[in-house]
């Protein structure tokens, strides 16, 4: 499956997901840092399968169903590695019957 992490995503958090064999970019090494969100949605939509956040208002703020992508928001304390990495296992089960259009919260 190929992941997007957002740019407010500690981008070491992609090589525990490669390890499994996921296709890992970061906003920054796309060259689209910067971008607004709705804006960087359609580009990642375009490129990839799943949108990884921390940004608890991104689906508020955005109707995902208008693009095929699914949008991932990861739930934790900060956007620290040490507080992301313990959601990876949940992470990776729920990419197993994540749909395009559809958001799903990771805690």
């Amino acid at each position: 499956m190929r992941l997007l992490l957002d740019e407010c995503v500690d981008r070491r958090l992609d090589r525990q997901m490669q390890i499994v064999g996921h296709e890992v970019q970061t906003v920054l090494h796309m060259g689209w840092a910067g971008k607004r969100n709705g804006e960087l949605l359609g580009l990642a939509a375009a490129h990839f399968d799943v949108f990884v956040t921390v940004d608890r208002k991104l689906p508020k703020q955005h109707d995902i169903t208008r693009f095929e992508l699914a949008l991932v928001v990861l739930v934790a304390p900060s956007n620290r590695l040490v507080d992301l990495q313990p959601l990876v296992p949940g992470l990776l089960a729920a990419l197993s019957s994540l749909k395009p259009g559809q958001t799903i919260e990771v805690s």
